[in-house]
């Protein structure tokens, strides 16, 4: 089985630096957000989990979650919040690791959260195109806002409370007026979609990320253009503030993080932290001396900013579907592609997004043990055989088992899809029974 990543040299940092690199290790899939508070992490991943690391010792897992999750944050009261492709948010008590609410209405995955600065409101953002406003202490919905003409990707809320700051794929960026419940003012349309905000109210500025590589840094007051740190290189996927608002940390789609003095707007570090994919999340330690950082690798990994050229690194592995074609077989490029990310073929029980594949042939669907299926699964009556197979991957998931969490994968060459049964029905035979 291929590692997610590999550690290509691994040296301390210099003595003043605050913090030392390290791995957060034992998602079964990608990991999509990042959240730091003291010596706190929460990681969301791939695999429908949210992972809780305290110091230096194991991670407690928050199952809840129907599908892949993209966000975490924490909230005031020992809470954190998350939310996923399951379209919900929910409430984490953390010190009985249990949910407290589990927020519904979006109708799109969620992919961005914050809290008011008294931690009564969660807002929530989705694909929907709509932001969401929730009563912590109840769960209970509040309002809905949804002028943004796309996707809302990203939030982050004043330190009044009385306005939220919003990023949509419609290329814009809003400030609203929650009192009124409508924009107060446009602060950029960039043309290209917006994924991340990051806002330093003290200094007078947000700054943003774009889909084709965009990085501004506008005033608050009246949008200007303060700064434009835009390289050769795009998506940009995500940002992060220091604590003090000294550093901006920006990371893109070729895998590098860019940190950026805020006094001067110069590029303070920057470096290749993913040899094989994105940056998806950032957030920086509480002392400002590190960041975390997730990707592609099943792993999150917290970087010394301070540490001279000693500093670590690290490089992915290349993950299973990125295999040569002419290396192997079309039936196995097809499980590669398609299923890899979320399945094993073995019965190893690895963490992954959905359940193991051995003896997947003549199984009825939603029947391994241990795993949490949903509803449409476990009641379908369906019997994994080469015909249902077929259709499966022929009409898409969603189409032949309405409401399943299955990801939306369709294989529309017949040749494909029967290559994917031959090496299902041998691989899986050979591991399973």
């Amino acid at each position: 089985m291929l590692r997610a990543a590999l550690i290509l040299s691994l040296a301390l940092a210099s003595k003043a630096a605050a913090v030392e690199f390290r791995s957060y290790d034992g998602h079964g899939g990608p990991v999509m957000g990042v959240a730091v508070a003291g010596d706190t992490v929460l990681t969301a991943s791939f695999d429908n989990s949210v992972g809780l690391w305290t110091g230096g010792g194991a991670p407690v897992w928050l199952e809840g979650h129907a599908a892949a999750v993209n966000r975490v944050a924490f909230l005031p009261g020992d809470r954190a919040a998350s939310g996923g492709d399951d379209f919900d948010v929910i409430v984490w008590d953390l010190a009985t690791r249990q949910a407290l609410h589990r927020l519904k209405g979006h109708r799109g995955k969620v992919v961005a959260l914050a809290h008011d600065p008294g931690g009564a409101r969660l807002a929530s953002a989705a694909w929907d195109g709509s932001i969401r406003l929730w009563n912590l202490a109840t769960g209970a919905p509040l309002a809905t806002f949804s002028d943004h003409r796309g996707a809302v990707t990203d939030l982050r809320w004043s330190g009044d409370g009385a306005r939220l700051y919003s990023a949509s794929s419609d290329g814009t960026v809003l400030e609203w007026n929650l009192a009124e419940g409508a924009p107060a003012q446009r602060l950029a349309a960039h043309g290209f979609g917006v994924n991340v905000l990051a806002l330093n109210e003290a200094a007078g500025w947000l700054a943003y990320g774009a889909v084709d590589g965009g990085t501004r840094v506008l005033a608050l007051d009246d949008g200007r253009e303060l700064a434009d740190l835009t390289a050769d290189r795009r998506p940009i996927l995500a940002m992060a503030l220091s604590p003090d608002g000294s550093r901006l940390a920006v990371g893109d789609g070729h895998g590098y993080i860019m940190v950026v003095d805020t006094a001067t707007w110069e590029i303070a570090r920057d470096f290749r932290a993913a040899l094989n994919g994105p940056i998806w999340a950032l957030a920086f330690t509480a002392d400002g001396a590190g960041v975390v950082a997730g990707g592609i690798a099943d792993e999150a990994f917290l970087w010394p900013l301070d540490g001279g050229d000693s500093q670590p690194r690290m490089a992915e592995l290349r993950r299973a579907f990125h295999t040569d074609p002419a290396a192997v077989g079309n039936g196995e490029r097809q499980f590669l592609r398609k299923c890899s990310i979320c399945h094993t073929l073995g019965a190893d029980g690895e963490r992954r997004a959905g359940p193991p594949l051995a003896g997947l042939m003549g199984r009825k669907a939603g029947s391994v043990a241990g795993y949490d299926y949903s509803s449409a699964v476990e009641t379908s009556g369906i019997v994994w055989t080469d015909h249902t197979i077929d259709r499966l991957f022929a009409e898409g998931p969603a189409r032949y088992i309405p409401g399943t969490k299955m990801p939306m994968q369709m294989i529309a060459s017949g040749r494909d899809r029967a290559d994917l049964i031959e090496f299902l029905r041998r691989e899986t035979s050979a591991t399973g029974e």
